[in-house]
């Protein structure tokens, strides 16, 4: 005999319109293969030779750019030129000889089939005497020696992750430089004293120094200091606070035309190499069927 209660559990036995609701609700798990990615870049081509997406993703690690997107298109783009130019020289039957450089290591056979290509098909003229007077005439600023600077300084060291210790070496430095203000012959006893650079051990005496010897604070305020003229307040760099002594400058000179004629030679032919392959990529582009990608946008490295 059928009860309408469940013998178990003592309560009423489920209907079979309440097992069809509760199976009503249960589905299958699809199986379904989940579609292919799609591609980060357009499929890239060079007259129907494809470069891999693969490639592009390993070669823009190569290309910094504001964007993972702009570093890919950098990336495509050289790429989709070197294959160019990797055709061109096969059709041109280019022979290759790998060169090595100073550190010993040799080129690719391809590397060596571009170098090749283009000191074969690209010519550039030698700078005249004359070009290379008028870039120096034009530019004048540029050829000029280093100013030297002969300094001291006293360094109050802080770390400059820590707060207190930050300003307590600034209330020291200033307080330095009050005294030294009133007592500038006291500077090397007072550098031996409380520098913590090792200059300390020659009164602060840093020799002579050149652009770059020193953190970029530092030399600005070594190119606004007169000879003999102490910092009236500390100068602060990464490193701590600074007193500094200016003890003799060196103003930079006009270099003589003869000096660097040869170093605006290479500046000027270089920039004429650069140009001229550029165009006779741009040449071998526009014969080209390339997909993907746009060698010749205005915007493209060919037409900067």
């Amino acid at each position: 005999m059928v009860t309408l209660f469940d013998k178990a559990s003592n309560g009423p036995a489920p209907s079979s319109a309440g097992m069809k609701d509760s199976y009503s609700t249960y589905q299958e798990p699809d199986t379904r293969v989940p579609p292919k990615a799609r591609p980060v870049l357009d499929a890239v081509s060079v007259n129907g030779v494809a470069i891999a997406e693969s490639d592009i993703l390993a070669e823009a690690q190569n290309h910094p750019a504001e964007n993972p997107g702009a570093a890919l298109l950098s990336a495509a783009r050289a790429l989709a030129v070197r294959e160019l130019l990797l055709q061109r020289a096969r059709e041109r039957q280019i022979a290759v000889s790998p060169e090595s450089d100073a550190e010993g290591r040799s080129e690719t056979d391809d590397d060596a089939a571009i170098r090749r290509l283009i000191e074969e098909e690209v010519t550039v003229p030698s700078a005249t005497a004359e070009e290379c007077l008028r870039f120096y005439e034009n530019n004048r600023g540029k050829f000029r020696s280093e100013p030297i600077f002969e300094a001291s300084h006293i360094l109050i060291a802080a770390d400059p992750a820590d707060e207190r210790t930050r300003a307590a070496a600034r209330t020291d430095a200033e307080r330095l430089a009050a005294v030294l203000a009133e007592h500038p012959s006291e500077f090397a006893t007072m550098a031996r004293t409380h520098s913590a650079c090792p200059s300390a051990e020659q009164g602060g005496n840093l020799g002579q120094l050149t652009r770059g010897s020193t953190v970029a604070e530092f030399e600005r305020a070594l190119a606004r200091m007169a000879e003999g003229e102490i910092t009236p307040r500390p100068v602060e760099s990464r490193f701590g606070y600074h007193i500094i002594r200016l003890e003799r400058r060196i103003d930079g000179e006009q270099l003589p035309f003869d000096f660097v004629q040869q170093r605006i030679a290479g500046w000027l032919e270089a920039s004429t190499w650069s140009k001229a392959v550029s165009q006779y990529i741009a040449i071998l582009a526009a014969d080209a069927t390339v997909t993907g990608i746009d060698l010749l946008a205005a915007d493209g490295p060919l037409m900067q």
